[in-house]
């Protein structure tokens, strides 16, 4: 499933910068504003939306996200076997989010940079609101879901060459991972060390 994620953004993003010869063309003039969009979206949506009404796992409430990374990446789909899953979902949706934000930078690196610090900040912002009513399981699938949708879902080829916004990404992608997991932890270590080898 991650997998086929990941061939099908590539494939989608390669349709979506070629015109009918196949050449490459601008980004996208609604990028931009769907990225923010998308950033508020997936941020409320992983928080649990107002008053809780919305969670990642429910199988619906990821929506509206979805409708947005898919006007960029028409192939992204949560399938079967991951709806309802909720470690699955927040998978998808983050690597979504991301990947739009890496298509955005191929364009306009340090644009790009200073999106993936927004989408990171409300990305940290949202889990450390996610409450700890029913035990620490939720928080650690969401975790899980995060650190999978950054390693596997979103799709690397499409960063920036720019070395100095290539590194602020991958700054900005690294100290979400010691949000998420606290630093010097183990599962930060062995997440940063996925990241690098993708991204580096």
């Amino acid at each position: 499933m991650f997998r086929n994620f990941s061939s099908q953004l590539a494939a989608a993003a390669v349709g979506n910068n070629k015109n009918s010869d196949g050449d490459k063309k601008t980004m996208s003039p609604t990028l931009r504003s769907d990225i923010y969009t998308a950033v508020d979206q997936a941020s409320s949506w992983l928080a649990g939306g107002k008053g809780g009404g919305s969670l990642p796992g429910d199988g619906m409430s990821y929506g509206a996200v979805l409708a947005t990374i898919q006007k960029h990446f028409p192939d992204t789909k949560i399938g079967i076997d991951s709806l309802g899953n909720t470690e699955s979902e927040v998978a998808i949706v983050v690597g979504g989010v991301t990947s739009m934000v890496l298509e955005m930078s191929r364009w306009e690196g340090m644009a790009g940079g200073m999106a993936m610090k927004t989408w990171v900040d409300a990305l940290g912002g949202a889990y450390a609101r996610i409450g700890d009513d029913d035990g620490s399981l939720r928080k650690a699938t969401i975790a899980k879901g995060i650190t999978r949708g950054i390693n596997q879902n979103a799709d690397v080829s499409l960063m920036t060459k720019e070395f100095t916004a290539k590194i602020q990404i991958i700054t900005c992608l690294k100290s979400l991972i010691t949000r998420v997991y606290g630093v010097g932890s183990e599962e930060a270590r062995r997440a940063e060390a996925s990241l690098s080898s993708k991204f580096i």
